[in-house]
């Protein structure tokens, strides 16, 4: 995906600050600069305030209980939706976007089900810890300059990044809930420094999603039950990083080959056309994440999947729940000669692992071989959730 190159102009915007305050237009001039330097590829200044009609749509996903088993979101909700009962002293609130658009279509991986489809912005390091240390950086410039305080979020704290990206500019929530931008598509990672600088804020950039339908009709899953609202439960991004038990039986088939997160939804988006490739290096993925082999990885034991998977954001869902996801690709591959993989597997010592490589048999074995080898490990096994797996293939 090609696109032209951020500069300070395209950081700063025409908008940015009124011209009655040349003094603050020419740090904020400055800061972009520097943000540019250090990797960013978008910025805008907000007030620290979420936009009702986003809280409000935010505190109806909680009570419809679409956040599953993320309990953190729900837990004071006030505190996402007002950033300022996050750190009263805050007074504006910097923006920063950095383009993570990746060098293929991301779905073209769906086809090929004796390999792994991984979220694209798991492919490189962990954008967390990448984001974060530029975050870090660019806020100590200002704070020598400005001599103001300021405190950096990068997606670990109560912060309604999306909300407050689209107030300052740098884009708007698209009908996937996700963050268009016009310059990058679907491909943006947000991080947001909190200061007590009384900056204006930026003009909110508009809805320009229209009559499209695109990132909605390509859900494996049917996650959308309407335009910019997203049920978590239903979203293969949460089933395969979030959700902590089996991958419930009316989503393994629509899952696929993706064992980790999910594009679909980001890579349909027709503004994804005047993005570009990610430029940070430490984001681009890495060769043995872009396609790799499902007998591969279902042959990792912790030791092996800690190394693979070191500065990760994969690591944090441990070999356990990403070999699950493994053997739910392993089961929708129409490949037999992943049985041997299954059936290591099937004598796991984590019974979350048996029970998805029962599932995973079920769908390469005929009929009576499955009978067969359903018989034997019934025969040995004791745990409820497993067995009811041997005893309930499809």
């Amino acid at each position: 995906m090609a696109g032209r190159r951020a500069g300070v102009a395209d950081l700063c915007g025409s908008r940015l600050l009124s011209r009655d305050a040349p003094a603050t237009d020419g740090l904020k001039a400055a800061l972009a600069a520097e943000a540019l330097r250090l990797g960013f590829d978008c910025l805008g200044v907000t007030a620290p305030v979420v936009n009702a009609e986003r809280a409000a749509a935010f505190e109806r996903f909680i009570a419809a209980g679409q956040h599953g088993d993320m309990d953190w979101l729900a837990r004071e909700p006030s505190r996402r939706t007002d950033p300022r009962t996050l750190w009263a002293e805050v007074r504006s609130v910097i923006m920063l976007g950095v383009n993570y658009g990746p060098d293929e279509d991301p779905r073209a991986i769906l086809s090929n089900r004796s390999r792994a489809a991984i979220s694209v912005y798991a492919r490189g390091d962990d954008y967390h810890d990448v984001i974060k240390k530029n975050l870090k950086t660019l806020a100590r410039w200002l704070v020598a300059q400005a001599g103001c305080d300021v405190k950096v979020f990068v997606d670990t704290a109560a912060v309604m990044e999306k909300p407050l990206a689209e107030s300052a500019g740098l884009g708007w929530q698209g009908k996937h809930t996700n963050l268009v931008s016009s310059g990058f598509g679907s491909w943006l990672f947000l991080g947001a420094i909190y200061t007590t600088l009384d900056w204006p804020a930026d003009a909110p950039e508009r809805d320009h999603c229209g009559s499209c339908r695109a990132c909605l009709d390509s859900c494996p899953t049917a996650a959308f039950p309407a335009p910019y609202q997203l049920d978590a439960r239903r979203c293969v991004s949460y089933l395969t990083i979030e959700n902590k038990g089996p991958i419930p039986r009316e989503f393994r088939k629509a899952i696929g080959n993706r064992i980790y997160g999910c594009d679909d939804c980001l890579a349909a988006c027709p503004w994804n056309k005047f993005a570009q490739e990610g430029r940070d290096a430490k984001l681009a993925a890495r060769e043995a994440l872009r396609a790799p082999s499902l007998a591969e990885l279902a042959a990792l034991d912790d030791a092996a999947f800690r190394a693979l998977f070191a500065k990760s954001p994969i690591k944090r869902i441990g070999r356990d729940r990403f070999l699950r996801n493994v053997l739910i690709a392993i089961g929708n591959s129409g490949d037999a000669a992943l049985v041997p993989a299954a059936e290591r597997l099937a004598a796991d010592a984590h019974p979350l692992l048996r029970a998805a490589a029962a599932w995973a048999l079920a769908q390469l074995l005929d009929e009576d071989a499955f009978a067969r080898r359903a018989a034997a490990a019934l025969a040995a096994e004791t745990d409820a959730s497993v067995r009811a797996e041997w005893r309930t293939p499809g």
